[in-house]
């Protein structure tokens, strides 16, 4: 399902989906009401929502249909791209954005990897998070309790699952077999007290192991 006020930007993104002759879409809505609507009725496998709508915006909209559709994968479009935007969408329970301006050449994938339950972040972000990951990793450690903070294996493999690497991507980067990796990342989770991917980006950014810096121009 498409969800967006402006309908030559809903007939794009039909155009690029229905060239995947295994889709189809169910249904469009041109503000965030209609949107919250529909989607509770229709059930779609993802929705596609732009953040900026008319009479409920994005971000409310996936919050009404989440709690009537819990499974339901929400994902955003919005043209901003920031730490605080990644934290809005993630509370929101959106399973991912992708950027308009790249909305041509990643909206295929961004659908294709939240259809089938992972998170989704545009790659200018994802980048984003791996520069942050990598200048906070150079930096002193703090004064907060070690049992808290990850191992640095923990931090390797919570760096790549933060910018949406699967176990088994993970296991072929580091070498080391996909059960091992659900291993670390079992412990990862039970020790930071997270249960999801979302929950772990959280904790990454709020204890500095990632931080955001704007893309440049």
């Amino acid at each position: 399902m498409i969800a967006d006020d402006h309908e030559l930007v809903r007939r794009g993104i039909r155009s690029l989906l229905t060239a995947h002759h295994d889709w189809q879409v169910v249904g469009e809505a041109g503000d965030g009401i209609e949107a919250a609507r529909l989607a509770i009725r229709l059930r779609p496998r993802v929705l596609i929502m732009d953040i900026t709508m008319p009479k409920l915006d994005g971000l409310e909209a996936t919050r009404r249909i989440l709690k009537e559709s819990p499974d339901l994968k929400i994902l955003i479009l919005t043209m901003h791209e920031s730490d605080q935007m990644v934290r809005r969408i993630l509370e929101a329970g959106a399973r991912g954005y992708v950027l308009k301006s790249d909305l041509a050449e990643q909206l295929i994938q961004a659908v294709r990897e939240v259809s089938q339950g992972r998170l989704f972040l545009t790659p200018k972000v994802s980048d984003m998070v791996l520069r942050g990951f990598l200048e906070a990793a150079k930096r002193p450690p703090s004064a907060e309790s070690d049992e808290a903070r990850p191992t640095a294996r923990e931090q390797e493999i919570l760096r790549l699952l933060v910018t949406g690497k699967s176990n088994k991507e993970i296991g072929g980067l580091l070498g080391i077999a996909v059960r091992t990796v659900e291993t670390h990342r079992a412990k990862i989770m039970l020790k930071l007290g997270v249960h999801s991917v979302a929950e772990l980006i959280h904790y990454a950014m709020d204890k500095g192991l990632v931080t955001f810096r704007a893309s440049a121009p």
